[in-house]
């Protein structure tokens, strides 16, 4: 039997850097899938801005990503707590394209047909908006009512919704472009004019680093108050130093993208992603419905018997994703300042593509709103960089292809090693 060699001081330091690092990321508490996610955006970008002679980490390029990227990950946030209620929701993209299209219907044909006024009405925006977010959730739930009460499964229910809808988007307008669109409303899709500019932007800023300190001392006083364990203080100081970082970083990027003579700024559509990001985190983690959606991805059976309301709670997930399509159907149509009935074609793979690479499991129970966001940036970020290197559509649509089965073979072994 071989003696054990003895450990070298390589190995010693190497052992303890290790070491090292895990406490760090202990102490600083910190998800690591979420860091996982971080690390692979870096990566990426990295990856892309070496391939693409430094033209991917521009301003210009990072402004417009985070533009693109925004209807994605408003509908990945409701996604996430589909598929954590072990459901899932293929009828996305249809729903988008119906949305979209009665919104600029409204705003084009029946507002002034009916009221008799020209376009650009002061109140025309809020009106199709409200028709807009409401018919979303209408639609959801009705999804949802036949996924819950009468225990049809969600894909065979949303794989014909996917199909009823974009039907019916065609009928509506049989092809047709509507446009353009309202003035006002056009400032939801961002472009120079629907962005804060330089000095809002900053003000935004400031108000984000304020809110993050706030929620640290707040979060530290609540774990006081119940005796639970604080964290050391170095680590509290370094996650706002950190995040503070980061919203300073992202908001100069963004002001350093000039329209014209003046800085762009934060663009609408993403402040509405992140605000809607925030809420539903909130909603997640801190609401009664946040934790019955976890429960019953969890167990079904056992948060029946907890007397949790199921059939009720999965019915608002999908209100709640319906209402997500039509926020993004304004956001997209905006951008476009138009809607045709091709709209959201395809764009239900890509938003489970990022709620799966977020960490969220098909096993359902399992999923962090922040890291569908950050799937959602990831996936941007693939089709962006390879549209900037020049990678045709159809090898673009086999890397996401393997990006997605990839993800989920990766939460399948990890949840056989946690078994």
């Amino acid at each position: 039997m071989p003696e054990p060699r003895p450990a070298t001081e390589a190995t010693l330091k190497g052992a303890t850097g290790t070491r090292s690092a895990r406490s760090l990321i202990a102490g600083l508490e910190i998800d690591g899938r979420l860091l996982g996610m971080v690390l692979a955006i870096g990566v990426v970008w990295i990856f892309f801005h070496i391939w693409s002679h430094g033209l991917f980490l521009s301003p210009r390029n990072l402004w417009n990503l985070s533009v693109q990227s925004a209807a994605v990950a408003i509908m990945t946030t409701g996604m996430v707590l589909i598929i954590v209620s072990r459901n899932i929701d293929l009828s996305i993209g249809s729903i988008l394209a119906v949305v979209a299209l009665v919104m600029a219907l409204l705003q084009t044909d029946w507002i002034p047909n009916v009221l008799g006024v020209g376009l650009n009405q002061p109140y025309t925006w809020i009106v199709a908006l409200a028709v807009g977010i409401a018919l979303g959730a209408l639609i959801g739930a009705l999804h949802g009512f036949l996924i819950a009460y009468f225990g049809i499964p969600s894909f065979i229910v949303t794989l014909g919704g996917l199909l009823v809808w974009r039907g019916v988007s065609f009928g509506l307008v049989s092809g047709r472009t509507i446009g353009p669109l309202d003035s006002t409303f056009q400032l939801l899709g961002g472009g120079s004019r629907g962005s804060l500019g330089a000095t809002l932007s900053w003000l935004v800023a400031a108000l984000a680093v304020a809110a993050l300190v706030y929620g640290i001392v707040a979060g530290r006083r609540r774990r006081r108050r119940y005796n639970f364990q604080l964290r050391a203080m170095w680590a509290d100081v370094t996650l706002g130093v950190i995040g503070s970082l980061v919203v300073v970083g992202a908001v100069w990027i963004a002001n350093s993208y000039p329209s014209g003579d003046k800085p762009n700024g934060i663009a609408i559509p993403v402040l509405i992603a992140i605000g809607i990001a925030v809420v539903m985190t909130i909603l997640g983690t801190r609401r009664r419905f946040g934790r019955y959606v976890y429960s019953i991805g969890g167990n079904p059976e056992a948060a029946e018997l907890a007397g949790i309301n199921t059939r009720m709670t999965i019915m608002k997930t999908f209100i709640l994703m319906g209402v997500m399509a039509a926020v993004a159907a304004a956001v997209t149509s905006a951008r476009l300042n138009a809607a045709t009935n091709g709209l959201g074609l395809g764009v239900e793979l890509q938003v489970i593509a990022a709620a799966v690479i977020g960490g969220t499991s098909f096993a359902g129970g399992i999923g962090t709103i922040a890291g569908g966001v950050m799937g959602a940036v990831i996936m941007q970020s693939l089709q962006s960089g390879m549209v900037l290197i020049g990678v045709p559509t159809a090898l673009q649509n086999i890397v996401v292809g393997v990006v997605l089965v990839t993800a989920v073979g990766f939460d399948s072994y990890l949840r056989r090693r946690r078994a």
